[in-house]
């Protein structure tokens, strides 16, 4: 299991499409999760995801396995928030 920690910044690794964020948006850990049965076992995460002003556009449950570390190699990118219609 890898190591994410308490108010990390991380990368997500898959689409949350009922929140409007997709692979490579990045989140902060704001709570990490036990496993649970409907989890498969899985440790889960709490995650807060922020526009560029900083504002809170979603908190999301979700798999550990649904968020990587960042690395000293990648950029940040923005793009524009999809509004569900």
């Amino acid at each position: 299991m890898m190591s994410i920690e308490l108010y990390q910044r991380v990368v997500l690794t898959k689409d949350v499409p009922y929140e409007n964020l997709k692979e490579g948006d990045v989140a902060v850990v704001v709570e990490k999760l036990s496993p649970t049965r409907e989890s498969k076992g899985e440790h889960g995460v709490a995650l807060e995801a922020f526009n560029a002003l900083g504002d809170t556009t979603a908190v999301v449950f979700v798999p550990e396995s649904f968020v990587r570390p960042l690395a000293s190699d990648e950029i940040l990118h923005i793009r524009k928030l999809a509004h569900a219609i």
